[in-house]
């Protein structure tokens, strides 16, 4: 019966991590560069707008970052739960 809760447990923080990496990805990219733009057009980022700035490369920057993050801790949560390689 323990080894069924840390499974539950194990995969509850999993998909934990998973949503709140999903709900960052959404509100950089549709949200900054999509809704937001007209609000962040007067700001200047390397001779653009941050909007287009965040359409063009900000939400890449930031999904390469959730990739890394992602991998970090899933490596810890790992070595938490005992199921590292």
């Amino acid at each position: 019966m323990a080894d069924n809760s840390s499974s539950n447990a194990y995969w509850a923080a999993n998909v934990r991590i998973i949503l709140v990496s999903l709900v960052i990805w959404a509100v950089v990219s549709f949200g900054f560069g999509i809704l937001l733009r007209p609000m962040l057009a007067g700001i200047s980022v390397g001779g653009t707008d941050l909007g287009f700035w965040f359409a063009q490369q900000g939400s890449i920057l930031v999904f390469l970052a959730l990739i890394f993050f992602y991998a970090w801790r899933m490596n810890k949560l790992d070595r938490e739960h005992g199921v590292e390689e």
